[in-house]
């Protein structure tokens, strides 16, 4: 459904935009992760060991990051709504060549091929997301339920997939959605109504100057930790739950099942942080969700079987839960005409690092098992809680500040 602007083109519901953005946010983090989960069936045939097949995506975790850079610049300058046309499309391609590989080499170059497309969501449907948002709290809630519910189905779908047509069907079954969704959404969406002239340029909460350098600096650090430890979860969670479940040995549906169960808690707190940062001072909810992480981290590390699922349940809920504040929060120290440059630094910092990340679980692994990752995890975790606290508490004074000016 659509109205008629002043300029009498028309435009798109904003419950439209918003549930295109919702679903594009689910396949790009299902995408991103089915090869995780893939790599389990893969390494079989190409005869080669977990460490050295996950090192395969290395290339596509580091163009998810880099490449939000140029992403959110492109939204900001040319054109959103084409921009997410050209994720869906692009995507749908490189998993249908993903598909067809049959070489190491094949694999990397569609893989980094998917890393550059994937990389356009977050910067540009984020920022999309927040222009024609009426309720910032729930919306973010909603779109990172979209995306955790894509990750989580990204475990358990491939598997299935996998187990029932092969690995390469699961590639390409999704890859072919993608290229659908494209032309649905060009066919569905028009620019959307906040044109680049009609963008405001005054965020709600100015930084103060003299906390400037600290406050983007530690922003800076947070972003990376939590990258990292987003990274870290994720992609490791299946081989995980392979390894510590007992110690027999699994399925891979039953495999992708019980790691998309660890997602899902995942989305449920993200419901629960969206209502939290509309009624609290989204910082405050920054530093609970950031020590929900730590605690089932540690929770998982010391157990295994069912209460090493329980740790990981709550280190998710924690993970994807501080993702939806950390939107929120840059929303709300940023302004929409520049928003999108914004985020594209954020992701880029937090994704840029995914390379690193999948490199270092892979040589951790193989020179000591999930033992070293667990602690390396932890490390972060708490380093993360800290960074989070000092944040707050330079944001409790800004916000304060910005309450006391007079109104406009």
């Amino acid at each position: 459904m659509s109205d008629t602007a002043p300029g009498g083109a028309p435009v798109t519901d904003p419950r439209v935009i918003a549930g295109f953005i919702n679903w594009a946010h689910a396949l790009d983090h299902y995408v991103i992760l089915i090869f995780p989960t893939a790599v389990l069936a893969i390494g079989p045939e190409l005869g080669l060991a977990y460490g050295e097949m996950i090192q395969l995506s290395t290339a596509c975790f580091v163009a998810f990051g880099i490449f939000a850079l140029p992403a959110g610049w492109l939204g900001d300058h040319w054109s959103r709504r084409y921009m997410i046309a050209l994720f869906f499309i692009g995507c749908g391609l490189s998993l249908i060549a993903t598909g067809f590989a049959h070489s190491q080499l094949a694999l990397t170059i569609s893989m980094l091929s998917l890393g550059v497309f994937a990389a356009i969501y977050h910067p540009v449907g984020t920022t999309m997301l927040i222009a024609v948002a009426t309720r910032r709290g729930k919306s973010l809630a909603m779109n990172g339920v979209a995306g955790n519910l894509g990750a989580a189905l990204a475990a358990a779908g491939t598997a299935a997939i996998a187990a029932f047509f092969g690995w390469r069907a699961a590639f390409i079954v999704p890859g072919i959605i993608c290229v659908i969704s494209g032309f649905a959404f060009l066919q569905a969406v028009s620019e959307p109504r906040n044109a680049k002239s009609e963008r405001v340029s005054k965020p709600e909460v100015p930084i103060d100057p003299k906390l400037m350098v600290l406050f983007i600096s530690l922003f800076a650090l947070a972003v990376l930790l939590g990258g990292l430890l987003f990274t870290a979860v994720t992609v490791s969670l299946p081989k995980i739950v392979d390894e510590r479940m007992g110690g027999a040995s699994l399925p891979i549906t039953l495999i992708g099942s019980l790691a998309t169960a660890v997602f899902i808690c995942g989305a449920a707190t993200q419901l629960v942080v969206g209502r939290l940062v509309e009624r609290y001072k989204p910082v405050g909810v920054f530093v609970g969700t950031a020590i929900l992480q730590l605690i089932g981290l540690a929770i998982a590390w010391g157990a295994t079987g069912l209460p090493m699922l329980a740790g990981l349940a709550v280190a998710m809920a924690g993970i994807y839960g501080q993702i939806t504040v950390n939107d929120v929060v840059v929303a709300r120290f940023t302004a929409d005409a520049w928003r999108g440059k914004v985020y594209a630094v954020r992701f880029f910092l937090g994704f840029g690092t995914a390379g690193l990340a999948v490199a270092v679980i892979g040589y951790l692994h193989e020179h000591g098992g999930f033992e070293p990752v667990f602690q390396a995890m932890i490390g972060m975790a708490a380093a993360f809680v800290v960074v989070i606290a000092w944040i707050a508490m330079m944001a409790y004074r800004m916000e304060a500040r910005a309450e006391a000016l007079p109104a406009e």
